[in-house]
């Protein structure tokens, strides 16, 4: 019988993998369309109401398109709707988050150096965030404010850079990062759910209808699809993040996140221009180079600080990790197989942060990450890498029957 922690890891791996196929179908066709949109050209044959058109070559066939900025005379049965892919996207994202972030809170969630939050507390902080985040940005668009979309966008930065300070005050730099990836990805499908989608159903009502469809629709969609453009790119980097500790361990990473959506511009701005056939504004990479060399720097002026917790300040679900009889000896014999890397200052040579942000050196961090060590090394011999320290079977056993005995699995 499989135990619980070995089901939690491939149900995790499963989610991320659908996550990720979604994503990449999403990604996909909103750049597809944007760069159509971008490129099309007017031509004195077009039908009645179509603004442009374009064709293309792929997969040995030719495509003529054309776009209609209300709708043609005729509506064709066969419409189809670009919609799931968004919303696949964020429900597994939304999955993923609870599975490794909610179920592992006292591990990935929270920093109780930051504010310290039992874990119901710090779930509801992370879902009304999300929540709260849209209403505020759909208030904006909707407001006079909104009206101009160019001080509107400058706005929007100023308030994900405001959130990304705020979650890292809240949150481990690791969740705060990617908290601030589900916060902008929620914007970006809510856009797709609550404004775009809907505003086209009613364009298409009223053309079933025989009415006049009024313009305003598509306009608005226009604007939300375009904030989606430009941040995109922020966030597959913000959802990545997780992996690189120099991004989120660092007391500057709510400033790197900030330079992080200001890359997104200048990246979608070369090709946003190259697509509307205004040539190549080579100085947008100079300024994304500049950017991320910044990030760099910043990456290395504030390092993690070192875990000075007890084991007395431990949640109890943790704590009975350190409380069991054979600890000592799993303590030991995690230090002398994983802390050479796994330390605030690593030994191994080349090394210059604890891989993935996971240190080893005192029994609360060792307690803290019973279950990726019980998985890392009691079931599998993904770590320590062979090349580099050998852990024999036994070891590996004691490691095991530790987190099994613990966990009664």
């Amino acid at each position: 019988m499989l135990e619980l922690a070995v089901w939690g890891a491939w149900a995790e791996f499963a989610v991320r993998w659908l996550h990720v196929i979604t994503a990449i179908a999403w990604i996909g066709s909103s750049f597809y369309f944007i760069a159509l949109d971008l490129g099309l050209r007017k031509s004195p044959d077009l039908p009645k109401g179509a603004y442009g058109e374009e064709w293309q070559v792929h997969g040995g066939g030719f495509y003529h398109i054309q776009k209609y900025l209300v709708a043609p005379d005729r509506l064709p049965e066969h419409l189809i709707w670009h919609k799931w892919q968004s919303y696949v996207t964020w429900l597994s994202g939304f999955a993923l988050l609870a599975l490794v972030y909610y179920v592992g809170a006292e591990f990935y969630l929270i920093d109780s150096s930051r504010m310290d939050l039992a874990v119901w507390q710090a779930i509801a902080i992370s879902i009304a965030s999300l929540a709260v985040g849209w209403v505020i940005y759909d208030g904006l668009c909707k407001s006079r404010f909104g009206e101009d979309n160019t001080r509107l966008m400058v706005l929007l930065f100023v308030l994900l850079v405001i959130m990304s300070w705020g979650y890292t005050q809240v949150f481990t730099g690791r969740a705060a990062l990617l908290h601030l990836g589900a916060f902008t990805a929620t914007i970006m499908s809510a856009n797709v759910f609550m404004i775009i989608i809907p505003n086209q159903k009613i364009v298409v009502a009223d053309l079933r209808a025989g009415r006049v469809p009024d313009a305003k629709y598509g306009k608005i969609a226009k604007q939300r699809s375009t904030h989606n453009n430009y941040l995109t790119l922020p966030v597959i980097f913000l959802m990545l993040s997780n992996h690189y500790p120099l991004a989120f361990a660092s007391e500057f990473n709510w400033l790197i996140a900030g330079l992080v959506f200001l890359m997104g511009v200048t990246i979608r701005h070369f090709f946003n221009t190259l697509h509307m056939g205004g040539g190549y504004k080579w100085w947008t990479w100079g300024a994304t180079t500049a950017l991320f060399v910044a990030i760099i720097l910043f990456s290395t002026l504030g390092q993690t600080r070192s875990d000075d917790e007890d084991l007395a300040s431990l949640p109890p679900s943790v704590l009975r990790f350190a409380e069991d009889a054979q600890f000592e000896d799993v303590y030991w014999t995690v230090v002398g197989h994983c802390s050479m890397c796994h330390a605030e200052e690593p030994l191994w040579p080349g090394l210059h942060w604890a891989p993935k942000g996971v240190k080893l050196e005192t029994e609360v961090q060792v307690a803290r990450a019973a279950q990726t060590i019980y998985l890392q090394s009691g079931i599998s011999h993904a770590m320590p890498p062979g090349s580099t320290v050998l852990m024999d079977a036994e070891a590996r056993q004691e490691i095991a029957e530790w987190y099994r005995r613990v966990t009664g699995s």
